[in-house]
């Protein structure tokens, strides 16, 4: 069984998005914050066993983590097709091969799971381009770790209560976000994110 330290280590190997788009709002998940999840996930017993969908896969990290941790299934639901390509990459690595990889949009995604994990767009670019992500979590689970910008908390919130979710937990933290896109002006840029556990009612 791995160690927390040992799960950052072994995220922080894993392939990220080389030419990331814009429109899609696509960021790696750092290795570290991926790792504080879902160790607490998995302290919780919201992972070890359980039937998970990684929602806006990306390359994978969460999904990833969560098998190396002793998921019992995983979906990974991505739709952009180079993203699906590095997943498939760093899919690679597991001895687990307890998932599967869906080329789709999470909106078309059906299948009841457990847990959902997400990091989906921020809607800086798109006004509420994550509440698709959460329509489909409240629809599928009833546990929920989603990671949001701490700014639109009353959103999640409100649509959380939507859905007969209550927001059991949440998580603080500052994203580093490298110098990905011609608009970023810094280097690092940081962006205060809260991750939230949502818990049905």
């Amino acid at each position: 069984m791995l160690t927390k330290k040992q799960l950052a280590i072994q995220l922080s190997k894993l392939r990220v998005f080389e030419k990331p788009k814009l429109s899609m709002e696509q960021y790696p998940t750092d290795s570290e914050i991926a790792a504080d999840i879902l160790w607490d996930a998995f302290m919780k017993g919201d992972l070890a066993n359980k039937t998970i969908a990684d929602l806006g896969a990306g390359t994978g990290i969460l999904g990833i983590g969560a098998l190396l941790l002793g998921a019992h299934h995983v979906y990974f639901v991505e739709k952009d097709l180079d993203a699906v390509m590095l997943l498939n990459q760093n899919l690679r690595i597991l001895r687990n091969k307890n998932y599967t990889v869906l080329s789709m949009d999470v909106s078309a995604f059906i299948e009841k799971v457990d847990t959902v994990f997400q990091n989906p767009p921020f809607g800086t670019k798109q006004a509420h381009a994550d509440k698709p992500f959460m329509e489909t979590a409240f629809r599928i689970a009833t546990v929920v770790y989603s990671f949001h910008k701490t700014a639109t908390d009353a959103f999640v919130r409100a649509i959380a209560g939507d859905f007969s979710f209550t927001v059991a937990e949440t998580y603080h933290f500052v994203f580093p976000l490298r110098q990905t896109y011609s608009y970023h002006k810094k280097k690092l840029e940081r962006i205060e994110v809260t991750c939230y556990r949502l818990v049905k009612n």
